[in-house]
């Protein structure tokens, strides 16, 4: 993360052969890249994830991403090469922010992710671009630390790698840091431990330290000015697990997996402070151990390449003595391709869909839209019963769950946090979700009062979000280790795409399934537009729990989304290619839409026949029958229903005589709406009566005409 003017990349630039020992100072040597074979074996892989808008991607994924984008700059910077089309990633690298310009894919959700910033800085810098009257105004602007809501982190103690980046941003463009030694340095210090390291917490707290904010801390108050303490070279020394890469601290007791990044964070670290590993050479046999036969490097052996970690790779190398030289890429694919059994079909569960209001609708969406397993989410007592009873007399075939969102609940890990939004736990079906009666614990505590009773009752835990990228990785460390988490959801509602939001997250793509998560805020009904959007398939052969389950555990498991948010294109998370080819190939069982893209059955309007003992239908009589007839609508977060809809009921007979229904529309207290629909009351009777109802449909090519008959 060094400064790298434009006079110093066209210097590095053409650089070939390997170099020799242990780089101890600040700048890698001349001939870094390695050996040609080496360069070219490596550069043949960042190619495979070119995508012609100049940017770079994971290799399951169509689309370019900045985070990848960077990594792939910075892996020919290390090798001492520029990247084919430098003119083209640069336009792109400008326009790429995935939350902020014309390339965003998602909004922010919590706080400010400055170090996509920081990658836009950085990587234009690599190629020789100028950097500052782009950003330069932008990074000026940063001039104390963030707030951070105590809704999602107990201490209210904000992201310590995000909060690091103005000073890292000022250093690359030139900008003086004086001017912030009153606003961060004190934010510093306070993180800072004994031993030198850093940590997301004040160090009064009296936890240790974590390997990567202790890089990001020495960085930081380098910038400033301020020598960081010699005992920090031992720690991080101890890091270095027996078989040769690094851990997030010496000796973890919760996660403690070898892990690339945490690898990088070591050796760039002891680089700042003039040290090596105890262990060098198991080091490099470590890395080694991470080249792929496809060229790139994983994060761990036998996983997956990424540009990410190939960039890490090279740089270690560079900064380490050159490229591998001794021996060639592994033998053996990063990955073994599984068989997909040919008679296993598509199938749709729902996470966190809606849980309240009508059954009868939720029953009627999950026939339309083909969902199997519907995960309600917190109903109300009785809710999860009567929809299935619903469904067996209407013969839907649909099974209701519990997937909740336990509120107001925090999992802690010392040093890092108390984070919100990490308890969301699935029930199997029949069952109810299982207390966790502390509320707030560690996550020790969490792990085996709450996830292994779930488990053991064949439910499972469900990973939310969490912007700490340091507390989310060691959690999801420990779940691959000793059992937590048993999916990790990408596609929602209000952070349409969370993986792009939280980059960082691809690297368990392969390791714990990912899935969608509608985290319904309201009922099925005005929730369809989540329902029909985004959804998690799984390949079985039934559809029920016992089904899902074995998916599960053979990771038989996508993410997929298709909406306005995509453009119309389908989008796929998580899953071996197999997986994904397997339910391309099965694309009938689960589309929600027809050869011209239109939604199909997405139900423009319900008609619902409600009577008295219907206690979960709004509108439903003291006595006799109501028909209540809802438009569709789309729930607009923030605003609730939008209003007026594109649909509206402009006429009805009952038996051929014309009836006005009662309009009736509820809104809060902000004056939002919640509720709008028709009723007609009528008598009790043994009569059949014929109800019509005339609607008028605005659309992008005009006006549509319909009718609705029911027999009442």
């Amino acid at each position: 993360m060094e400064r790298i003017t434009r006079r110093k990349f066209l210097k590095t630039v053409g650089a070939a052969a390997p170099a020799a020992g242990w780089v101890t100072g600040g700048a890698a040597s001349p001939d870094a890249g390695g050996t040609e074979a080496f360069r070219e074996a490596v550069t043949r892989y960042l190619e495979t994830l070119a995508r012609s808008d100049g940017g770079y991607g994971w290799e399951d994924q169509e689309d370019s991403f900045l985070t990848e984008t960077y990594a792939a700059v910075g892996a020919y910077h290390a090798l001492g090469m520029r990247p084919p089309r430098p003119a083209e990633t640069a336009a792109y690298v400008r326009r790429a922010h995935p939350i902020n310009g014309p390339y965003a894919q998602t909004r922010r959700h919590w706080a400010e992710i400055k170090e996509f910033v920081f990658q836009q800085i950085q990587t234009l810098l690599w190629l020789g671009e100028p950097a500052g009257e782009g950003f330069s105004r932008q990074v000026a602007g940063w001039r104390k630390v963030s707030g951070y809501t105590t809704a999602y982190e107990k201490g209210g103690n904000p992201v310590f790698r995000q909060e690091v980046q103005p000073l890292l941003c000022r250093v690359l463009l030139g900008l003086p840091c004086e001017t912030l030694a009153e606003a961060f340095g004190g934010y510093l210090e306070a993180r800072r431990r004994p031993d030198g390291t850093f940590n997301n917490t004040p160090a009064a707290d009296g936890s240790g330290g974590h390997l990567v904010n202790t890089f990001f801390g020495i960085r930081a108050q380098q910038a400033l000015g301020i020598a960081p303490r010699p005992a920090a070279l031992d720690w991080i020394r101890r890091c270095q697990r027996p078989d040769g890469g690094f851990s997030w601290c010496p000796e973890p007791e919760v996660g403690g997996l070898s892990d690339l990044s945490y690898t990088w964070a070591a050796i760039r670290t002891l680089e700042l402070l003039g040290g090596k590993p105890v262990r060098p050479e198991a080091c490099r046999d470590w890395i080694r151990s991470l080249w792929n036969a496809d060229g790139g490097f994983a994060d761990r052996p036998g996983g997956v390449s990424s540009a990410l970690a190939t960039y890490q790779a090279c740089d270690i190398l560079a900064r380490t003595g050159g490229g591998l030289r001794d021996t060639g890429p592994q033998d053996r694919p990063s990955r073994r391709r599984s068989v997909i059994p040919a008679d296993l079909h598509a199938f749709t569960i729902q996470f966190e869909a809606p849980g309240e209001g009508s059954v009868i609708e939720a029953v009627e969406l999950a026939k339309a839209l083909k969902i199997h397993l519907w995960g309600a989410k917190n109903s109300r007592p009785g809710w999860r019963e009567a929809a299935q009873a619903c469904a067996e007399e209407r013969g839907v075939p649909v099974t209701f769950f519990a997937s909740d969102e336990a509120y107001g609940t925090r999992v802690s890990l010392p040093g890092l946090g108390s984070y919100t939004h990490v308890n969301d736990p699935v029930a199997a079906p029949g069952r109810p979700v299982p207390a966790w009666p502390r509320r707030d614990g560690s996550w020790r505590e969490f792990r085996d009062e709450c996830v292994g009773p779930l488990h053991a009752a064949g439910g499972m835990m469900l990973w939310q979000i969490c912007d700490n990228e340091e507390f989310a990785r060691i959690v999801l460390d420990d779940s691959i280790l000793r059992g937590g988490y048993g999916a990790i959801s990408t596609f929602h509602f209000g952070c349409h795409n969370m993986i792009w939001a939280l980059p960082f997250m691809m690297r368990y793509r392969h390791e714990i399934p990912f899935v969608s998560l509608q985290d319904a805020h309201g009922e099925s009904w005005w929730w369809s537009g989540m329902l029909t959007g985004f959804r998690t398939l799984f390949l079985a052969r039934e559809p029920g729990w016992e089904g899902w389950q074995e998916a599960l555990r053979e990771k038989r498991v996508v993410a997929v989304r298709r909406d306005a948010r995509t453009a119309g294109r389908i989008r796929m998370l998580g899953g071996a290619p197999e997986v994904r080819e397997a339910c391309m190939r099965r694309l009938d069982d689960w589309r929600w839409w027809d050869d011209s893209g239109t939604v199909l059955d997405r139900m423009p309007v319900s008609v619902v026949t409600v009577r008295p003992g219907d206690r979960f239908e709004f509108g439903r009589p003291d006595a006799g029958v109501c028909v209540r007839i809802r438009v569709r609508r789309e729930w607009v977060e923030g605003r609730k229903l939008a209003d007026p809809s594109a649909i509206t009921c402009v006429g009805a007979t009952l038996d051929g005589v014309a009836i006005k229904p009662e309009r009736v529309a509820k809104r809060d207290a902000q004056g939002l709406l919640e509720e709008c629909c028709e009723l007609i009351r009528l008598p009790a009777s043994s009569a059949k009566r014929i109800l019509n109802m005339n609607f008028r449909e605005q659309t992008a090519d005009g006006v549509r005409e319909f009718t609705r008959r029911l027999e009442v």
